[in-house]
């Protein structure tokens, strides 16, 4: 037995004969009659009385008709409510960002979008980039935002936004005050580093490498796990350190922390977004790629943006 065969004996039985119900069914006739003697073999009883009138239900098929109503009606009930699941969906949008992304770069960004795109609600994981893809292949997020490049056979990455390294200095520090700073002042004063292997590091050292320079002549006093405790070392005047602006303009603007242009050399990264290869990307998604897309080439959201206080400082002094 199965539900299939159910909804063709409750059709026949409330249609009355097997041609209205092949009928409605979009069925052959022969085809229901052939389901409804499977059915009562699966039961070892008749169900219907037949006769060139009329159909008739027998007893069992009196005992069983109810059931067979239940079941189409639960049957209805789960395709409203997978129905109304799914256009739920079409408005949800589940992304995995990486730490500097997730912190420091996205937050700002969901104010607008969703005032822009009120009908999609947005759930986000901060984590590590081997976490994201991880969650990507299992089917838990629909997107990544990661600060490096990654290879997979299965995943899809593209570069969606650019970001810009400047130096960050205490607001009381020497170079906080020069009108020119170089790469060789930067060589002078200690160094607050993030940890080896971290996007933030591999950028500067090979901006460092770019220039014919080597990231040993920084004066490294500390390596730091994230880059809330890069900051916050900084602060306590231990030392200089390269961040985007985007995750030390909180500190900028309250005077903790300075934004200091080095004149000789430029540290610039892509961030790319991935996801799975197989699979369509949603509506959201997609949105919210074009949107981040837009708003780079806007350049509202980095160092370059209208917002930042070194551009302010530049355009005061002009």
């Amino acid at each position: 037995m199965n539900f299939h065969q159910l909804h063709i004996f409750y059709t026949v039985a409330e249609r009355g004969s097997f041609s209205a119900a092949a009928q409605a069914l979009h069925m052959t006739q022969p085809a229901v009659t052939m389901q409804i003697q499977s059915l009562e073999d699966y039961f070892g009883t008749k169900l219907l009385h037949r006769s060139t009138k009329k159909i008739e239900l027998s007893e069992a098929g009196a005992t069983l008709l109810p059931f067979a109503k239940k079941s189409m009606q639960l049957i209805r009930e789960a395709d409203e409510a997978m129905s109304a699941f799914t256009h739920m969906l079409e408005g949800r949008l589940h992304i995995g960002a990486s730490l500097t992304i997730g912190e420091y770069i996205v937050p700002r960004m969901l104010g607008p979008f969703g005032q822009e795109y009120p009908h999609i609600r947005m759930a986000m994981n901060v984590m590590n980039t081997t976490q994201i893809m991880d969650d990507i292949l299992k089917h838990q997020l629909n997107l990544g935002l990661i600060e490096a490049p990654v290879q997979h056979p299965d995943i899809v990455v593209e570069p969606v936004m650019q970001d810009e390294l400047k130096l960050i200095v205490p607001s009381g520090h020497v170079l906080a005050k020069a009108k020119k700073v170089v790469l060789e002042d930067v060589f002078k004063h200690p160094f607050i580093a993030r940890e080896k292997g971290s996007g933030t590091r591999q950028v500067i050292e090979d901006g460092l490498k770019s220039r014919g320079a080597d990231a040993s002549r920084l004066a490294i006093v500390m390596e730091m796990g994230s880059t809330g405790a890069v900051k916050s070392a900084v602060e306590a005047g231990l030392g200089i350190t390269m961040l985007s602006p985007s995750s030390v303009k909180h500190e900028v603007e309250l005077g903790l922390l300075k934004i200091v242009n080095i004149a000789d050399i430029t540290f610039k990264r892509k961030f790319y977004a991935i996801h799975l290869k197989s699979a369509l990307l949603p509506i959201p998604a997609v949105t919210f790629l074009s949107y981040l897309r837009r708003h780079d080439q806007e350049a509202e959201v980095f160092g370059e943006s209208p917002d930042d206080p070194t551009i302010q400082k530049e355009e005061e002094s002009l």
